[in-house]
């Protein structure tokens, strides 16, 4: 699945993706491959993601949106 994280100053990361870790405004989430679509606000914390070369990249962020649908997810994030 491919992964966007955008900020108002750049995009952190774009790219292929196993799986992501968000802050959830309720709580952490994961999102796997074929995930249901799903739109979630984030709080503040840290964004986890493990590439296909099985890397962990980590994005710390103040909140934003995500957007997960036809295994594409975008982030807005601040």
């Amino acid at each position: 699945m491919t992964l966007e994280i955008i900020t108002p100053e750049k995009k952190l990361f774009s790219g292929e993706v196993n799986s992501v870790k968000f802050p959830g405004t309720n709580g952490e989430f994961e999102i796997l491959n074929n995930h249901a679509p799903i739109i979630s606000t984030l709080s503040n914390g840290e964004i986890r993601v493990i590439t296909h070369d099985k890397d962990t990249k980590k994005f710390n962020i103040n909140g934003g949106v995500i957007e997960m649908q036809n295994n594409k997810i975008i982030v807005l994030a601040d």
